[in-house]
């Protein structure tokens, strides 16, 4: 646990004085940073850790895709949004994006303008090695990633690839 902090509110002053907090008690190099998709945290993000990259949490962008198709055709938009990240490779994975996009807006509208604006933070983790794929695409800790607390977890450091394990930045 990196920091723990409390707010009433998660607009970007309460996360840029959070990230400042840690990054005046030591943090550095951080390359990428994986939460919910919170506005306030990707601004102060930008701002406070120029450089790093989002990972928006594939499971968290999952629901907000479902909630524009409807109920009796989520099952069938989960399975085939769950493709993507089975491929093998970035340049897959993207190509799979893509085809997933193009396939669900011809029957749901919303979701391929959806899909375009999320494309780079969902897919961020595919700039790291694909072993640690599976701990760092989601805050979900289904998905073998450590429990992250509505927040963030940060890789830093002068190592070129993240550590196994992510240290967790969590706020309640």
């Amino acid at each position: 646990m990196l920091g723990l902090d409390v707010g009433d509110s998660e607009d970007e002053t309460f996360w840029r004085s959070f990230l400042l907090s840690l990054k005046q008690r030591g943090l550095a190099g951080v390359q990428l940073v994986i939460s919910d998709q919170h506005c306030g945290l990707v601004k102060a993000l930008r701002r406070s850790f120029q450089g790093s990259a989002h990972q928006r949490c594939r499971v968290h962008f999952a629901r907000n895709l479902l909630a524009h198709v409807p109920k009796s055709h989520a099952d069938m938009v989960a399975a085939v949004f769950r493709t993507i990240f089975a491929q093998p490779d970035p340049e897959s994975v993207s190509k799979a994006w893509d085809e997933v996009r193009d396939q669900l807006g011809k029957s749901f509208p919303k979701v391929g303008p959806l899909m375009d604006e999320a494309k780079t933070e969902v897919l961020a983790f595919t700039s790291v090695p694909k072993p640690h794929w599976r701990k760092i695409w989601s805050t979900n800790p289904s998905n073998g990633s450590t429990r992250r607390s509505s927040a963030a977890a940060a890789w830093s450091g002068s190592s070129p690839t993240p550590p196994p394990s992510s240290a967790s930045l969590a706020r309640s």
